[in-house]
């Protein structure tokens, strides 16, 4: 199972194809990126089943609605930040305005007609299509959510959004940010298998061992 990597054009977010046999899930779809989506899911020959956003922030979102339309397919979101979806631009405020502008087009992108919020158990993942388990991870935002699953060798993947980069953490500053429930999100994380690959929003790969080395924030999670 080859976890696929489409970098979007704002804001250089981390978009993944995730497969599953023949079939695979399209995992934040960013601004710009919706063409060469369309180009990595045809060389792979799979058929996508569902757009998951690990939360509603609209460079994770911007091409959620046009993928969405072009495969037919839902696009899930914790229901936390299911409205961020319906306002992709307002509900990240001042930001929100300056990264539409940078994308050109101030009004930003439209809401998913297929919009499917899912919820689940506090502080346990539960299945949401697929092979992929949602594990609701607030702090950044409300509905921040990791999501995880078995790699093919059997080590554990974590998609982590901007919960946690390599070397870093997601803001807690933006609207819907919490630092206390951050630290609750990083002492479930930190307590994940060391194995984990990290897959996070932006920038390079990581595993849960080299961020509990190397990572300030998550190790204080511990």
């Amino acid at each position: 199972m080859l976890i696929r990597t489409v970098v979007a054009p704002l804001l250089g977010t981390n978009c993944y194809l995730v497969p599953d046999g023949d079939r695979c899930v399209v995992v934040d779809p960013g601004g710009g990126a919706a063409e060469a989506i369309r180009r990595e899911v045809a060389a792979a020959g799979l058929v996508p089943t569902a757009v998951l956003v690990t939360h509603g922030h609209v460079d994770h979102t911007w091409a959620a609605a046009e993928v969405s339309d072009a495969y037919g397919i839902p696009v899930l979101v914790h229901e936390a930040d299911a409205y961020r979806l319906a306002d992709p631009v307002g509900s990240l405020g001042p930001l929100g305005r300056q990264l539409a502008a940078m994308a050109g087009d101030p009004a930003g992108p439209p809401a998913p007609s297929r919009l499917e919020p899912f919820a689940t158990p506090p502080g346990e993942p539960a299945v949401v299509v697929g092979n992929l388990r949602a594990l609701h991870a607030p702090g950044h935002t409300e509905g921040s959510t990791v999501y995880l699953l078995d790699g093919p060798d059997g080590a554990p993947v974590a998609l982590t959004g901007d919960v946690l980069f390599a070397g870093s953490i997601g803001r807690c500053d933006l609207p819907g940010g919490d630092e206390v429930a951050m630290a609750a999100t990083l002492r479930r994380l930190a307590a994940l298998d060391p194995a984990t690959a990290v897959l996070p929003g932006h920038g390079p790969r990581s595993t849960i061992g080299d961020e509990l080395a190397t990572n300030p924030y998550l190790r204080a999670g511990r």
